[in-house]
């Protein structure tokens, strides 16, 4: 089956699915969740320190792995416009799929707005390095880009669980209650985008479960977190790994065995082509020793 015909085959299920998430999904307002009271003006020239920041009752200190992570993880919504771009590419502009990725695109947009006022309210980084930061990766316009519709459907679903573990692990580790409350605000829609993809990839894997076989073994052995084009990526995701935020062994536990294993049962799909099974045998196979070597990763972090 080719692209346009999973599209097609699966359009009724994307309008379930579109319907089910604005039925639950909640209206909610950034700007009612910062603590503005805590801000005042920035001088031009100003050099930023961390002693600046302000997290009310509980101080100025904030973990450097946290730091991170809210650098990393705002810069990532700030290139929504690319991601938008793509999704558009892959499913149209026409019927539910249209409709979804423009009303995703709006849901998403708020999570740049809430974290950026947030940081620079409390002053919690750098502005300037933020904002050089942010200049750098919107113009590169890099984001992961998956080589078939079928790839795409398995990459965004890890991608926004993944997103959504990044951000309410942040949210637990920071000490300021508005911070946690922000993060988790996100984490929040972030888990529904994640269950309106990972329903759309079990009807695409219902039509055309050979294609969606390959299409899921290649998003899990190229899957990386959004970050591509943040300057010393790399190390921040090691630095954000260290913390426990989102390391191999949460990628393994939280995504690859609840989702690939468990929900989308790829061990008992039947009628597979020759390629798919081979796939499929690769698939569980890297699974596997994902789950080996994240733990093995996880145990020395802790001895070290």
């Amino acid at each position: 089956m080719d692209e346009k015909a999973l599209l097609n085959e699966i359009a009724p299920a994307a309008e379930k699915l579109l319907a089910r998430h604005m039925g639950v999904a909640k209206e909610w307002f950034p700007h009612e969740f910062i603590p503005y009271s805590r801000g005042r003006d920035f001088v031009s020239g100003e050099q930023w320190v961390a002693q600046d920041a302000d997290f009310g009752d509980v101080g100025n200190e904030m973990n450097k792995a946290v730091r991170t992570s809210l650098f990393v993880n705002l810069l990532t919504e700030d290139n929504l416009p690319y991601y938008t771009r793509d999704i558009s590419s892959l499913f149209g502009n026409d019927s539910a799929f249209g409709e979804w990725g423009r009303n995703w695109t709006a849901e998403e947009g708020r999570h740049s707005i809430v974290i950026r006022d947030y940081l620079t309210v409390t002053r919690a980084v750098d502005p300037v390095a933020l904002e050089r930061a942010r200049m750098q990766q919107v113009r590169g316009g890099q984001v992961p880009t998956p080589s078939s519709l079928f790839e795409a459907l398995a990459y965004l679903t890890m991608q926004e669980l993944a997103t959504r573990i990044a951000h309410r692990n942040t949210g637990k580790m920071m000490k300021d209650e508005i911070g946690t409350a922000i993060m988790s605000r996100v984490g929040n829609d972030e888990n529904l985008h994640y269950l309106f993809y990972r329903d759309l990839t079990t009807a695409a894997l219902e039509a055309d479960p050979s294609s969606m076989v390959i299409g899921i073994e290649q998003a899990v052995r190229t899957f990386s977190m959004p970050g591509i084009g943040i300057t010393d990526f790399d190390h921040m995701a090691r630095e954000i790994a260290r913390a426990g935020i989102y390391d191999l062994a949460i990628h393994h536990d939280q995504i690859l065995e609840p989702v690939v294993i468990r929900h989308w049962k790829i061990s008992e799909i039947e009628g597979l082509s020759a390629e798919a099974e081979q796939a499929r045998v690769a698939l569980i196979d890297r699974i596997e020793r994902t789950g080996r070597v994240g733990k093995r990763l996880a145990r020395e972090r802790v001895d070290a």
